[in-house]
């Protein structure tokens, strides 16, 4: 048994029922807390394990969901066998895998090293990103954390810089990956890309040009893409990855052209929330104050 896999199964469940109370409270700070902490320990597993093993324990996570319903001999055009089932954890449990997580790991087990160098630094790079960004929206620019959210804030901005460079390059061997989507896939994974950087290249410009509430606007947006495109990307493949096997590279291509623009939608929404909740109590703050003068 994996239990590794089960390990991060109850981790999620976990997350969810955080999440769940932290919904009813409104306050999502845990849930944000424990997200990090998790999107470290995927990532840093490549450092650790290196990229095959990883790459296998990724594919793992959905051997369970992308077999449901299917018998011992069953198949499917979205589902492909690896060679010595190396590609899963799972030993003979599960032989059939998702066919973008077959060509995932036989892409940087057997692939140059170049390869797996941009991997590690596109991980690399965006997780660190990822646990900061979240440090810069708590602590704004104001005060006496300005010079503190300037300094971070440029590091994090030259991480992304790499780590989106890197993803670039990976993706524009894409094109030859049927089991991706082909060219949809590059073209899609470049347009996460836009909708990652773009955010946070527009949050850098208003800031530069003194416009702080804008700048925040966009920020807010560029965490909801980085949200989008690792967590969303990998929840949306647990549901259509079962219903759309019949399909091989729909499932896949779905999580690549909509996880991103997914996540701006919904922080954008959040935010929106978020400021009329803070425009309505500075509104009852002062009657609250005259009531009681």
């Amino acid at each position: 048994m994996p239990y590794d896999v089960l390990t991060m199964y109850g981790a999620i469940l976990v997350w969810i029922a955080v999440w769940l109370r932290d919904a009813r409270r409104g306050s999502y700070g845990p849930t944000v807390a424990v997200g990090i902490v998790l999107t470290l320990i995927l990532n840093g597993r490549y450092l650790i394990d290196g990229a095959a093993d990883s790459i296998a324990f990724f594919v793992s996570l959905y051997d369970v969901f992308d077999n449901l319903g299917l018998g011992a001999t069953d198949t499917a055009p979205a589902l492909a066998t690896c060679a010595d089932n190396a590609c899963s954890l799972w030993g003979e449990r599960y032989l059939q895998h998702s066919s973008w997580g077959v060509a995932f790991h036989e892409r940087f087990s057997a692939g140059p090293a170049w390869r797996r160098t941009l991997l590690t630094v596109h991980l690399s790079c965006n997780s660190i990103v990822f646990a900061l960004m979240h440090y810069q929206l708590a602590r704004t620019g104001h005060g006496t954390h300005r010079t503190v959210h300037r300094l971070i804030g440029r590091a994090s901005f030259a991480l992304l810089t790499a780590g989106t460079l890197a993803a670039v390059l990976l993706a524009a061997e894409h094109g030859a990956v049927a089991a991706y989507g082909g060219d949809l896939a590059k073209y899609g994974f470049w347009f996460m890309s836009l909708c990652v950087y773009g955010c946070a290249v527009r949050g850098v410009w208003t800031i530069r040009s003194g416009d702080a509430e804008l700048h925040r606007i966009w920020m807010v947006r560029f965490v909801g893409a980085m949200w989008g495109s690792f967590w969303l990307f990998r929840a949306m493949l647990v549901v259509t990855g079962p219903l759309l096997r019949q399909w091989e590279t729909v499932s896949i291509l779905c999580s690549i052209w909509l996880s991103a623009p997914a996540g701006i939608a919904i922080a954008e929404w959040l935010r929106r929330r978020w400021d009329q909740r803070a425009a309505a109590s500075s509104v009852a703050m002062p009657r609250t104050a005259l009531s009681h003068g």
